[in-house]
């Protein structure tokens, strides 16, 4: 097994016990990034002669002293929301031109204090708006997308260039392409981890959050990035906890809501087959199961859209309009409807959030967690606007790619998606799991324990087969 096929636990482990350096992982991570990205496009920005000395120092360092922590001399990518002090934040477009941060995000911090070594910025949408990353492939298949906005964090990660990337979540971003790409993605609690230095693109319902390999490897990268800061007033005073401290509990004693309604709704039949047989191995590991109806879920989407829509709108201000702004015309014209939505109509959907809150928590007063699916459909053909399901009905993109993840979003409640096996054309299919307020470590519990009675978290694209046939679905590589 070459270095860079290791997931972060791994490569942990091996700097620990000095068989690996932080050199040596990360001069192979460039090499497979060298081999690979002109295919995938996962990233904008290479920072290798930055990333070469802080893996450097990180060597001595573990030398000196032994590792800090498992992240310490691990390569991370950032998705280009994330400031970084010196270098461009692009936010993936031109309008950020000449735009350099003066200072690093929250979590650009927390990471370096860990000792990750940084070494690259992966793509979003201009501005985060949109659910399939322009530029990027989806590395099981170079002719579909790997979900959005995040998308480039989740292709670095499945396509193994790099065991470990931050991305952000307001409607799925981290859920959805985690899906999309066979990784695992955490959107935490509203506040868990700071949102500081993140160029927002919905402040009330933006979330930052670990794309990884698995759960185990998220909640190392919690323990490193999540907890209270002062500088940023929607994040949570709350401490954070050991996100790793239940990890091995297993899913006996769990009660797991299925929901009867919504969730299933409108779903591709591959993906709801292999979250019922995921379900069924959870059941099987000891868990409960229970059907659960998720309150006035079918009221969410228009709320949590006029929500964000206002909140873009007035972020942007009248910039977009300027000429020679540098925004792309489909944004420019997003952002022009949106400055239309009435102030009654952002503040009614405000005050019907809250009863959602209200009536979630109540939920999950019956139910330890729930668990549905991440993505109602497989990742759409890289180009087209639509979903088309089995039975000849079409979608659009952005909603069959975002309508089960907005809940989460919409309450703040964390939300994982791991991955749970295939549809028919080898596409990856995610579990969602879902828990009450600042209940992460239950949340990756679970995940941890489907992920130790399956092995989908541990295979990987065969990129060369992906590369082939003008980008045709490649056979799985079994793990081992």
């Amino acid at each position: 097994m070459e270095p860079f096929e290791l997931a972060l636990a791994e490569a942990a482990a091996s700097i620990a016990a000095r068989e690996l350096s932080p050199v040596e992982l990360l001069e192979s991570v460039l090499a497979r990034v060298a081999a690979v990205d002109g295919s995938v496009g996962a990233f904008v920005e290479l920072m290798e002669d930055r990333a070469r000395a802080a893996a450097r120092q990180a060597q001595e360092e573990i030398v000196r002293a032994g590792p800090r922590g498992p992240l310490h001399g691990v390569p991370v990518t950032l998705k280009d929301l994330y400031d970084i002090a010196g270098l461009r934040t692009g936010a993936g477009s031109r309008a950020r031109d000449g735009h350099v941060a003066t200072a690093d995000a929250a979590v650009t911090e927390r990471l370096t204090r860990a000792g990750a070594v940084l070494f690259g910025r992966v793509r979003t949408h201009e501005f985060a708006l949109g659910s399939t990353t322009p530029g990027t492939r989806n590395p099981w298949t170079l002719r579909h997308v790997p979900g959005g906005s995040s998308g480039g964090s989740a292709a670095a990660v499945a396509a193994r260039m790099g065991p470990v990337s931050m991305g952000t979540d307001t409607g799925g971003s981290i859920r959805g392409p985690a899906a999309h790409c066979g990784v695992s993605g955490l959107k935490p609690t509203y506040g868990r981890v700071s949102t500081r230095g993140v160029v927002p693109l919905a402040w009330s319902q933006d979330h930052a959050g670990p794309i990884a390999r698995t759960a185990e490897d998220v909640a190392l990268v919690m323990n490193a990035v999540a907890g209270p800061d002062p500088h940023d007033p929607a994040c949570a005073d709350a401490a954070a906890p050991d996100f790793t401290a239940r990890l091995h509990r297993g899913a006996a004693g769990l009660t797991l809501g299925v929901p009867s309604a919504f969730f299933f709704d409108d779903c591709h039949p591959d993906v709801e087959a292999r979250v019922r047989e995921a379900i069924a191995a959870l059941r099987d590991a000891g868990a409960r199961v229970r059907e659960v109806v998720p309150p006035m879920a079918e009221a969410i989407f228009a709320a949590h859209m006029t929500i964000l829509a206002a909140e873009a709108a007035a972020f942007h201000g009248d910039r977009p309009h300027r000429p020679g702004s540098g925004y792309g015309e489909g944004l420019t014209a997003t952002l022009a409807a949106a400055r239309l939505i009435p102030a009654t109509d952002y503040v009614t959907a405000q005050r019907l959030r809250t009863e959602v809150v209200r009536r979630w928590r109540g939920l999950f007063g019956q139910v330890d967690l729930l668990v549905a699916p991440a993505v109602a459909a497989p990742a759409a053909r890289y180009g087209e606007n639509t979903v088309r399901f089995p039975d000849g009905r079409t979608e659009p993109v952005l909603t069959a790619n975002a309508r089960l993840n907005f809940p989460a979003d919409f309450t703040g409640f964390p939300s994982l998606s791991v991955p749970c096996g295939f549809t028919r054309e080898r596409l990856p299919v995610g579990l969602q799991i879902i828990g009450p307020p600042f209940s992460e470590p239950e949340v990756l519990r679970l995940g941890h324990a489907y992920q130790q009675v399956t092995d989908w978290a541990r295979r990987a694209p065969d990129l060369t087969a992906a590369y082939n046939a003008e980008g045709a679905a490649p056979a799985v590589r079994e793990p081992g």
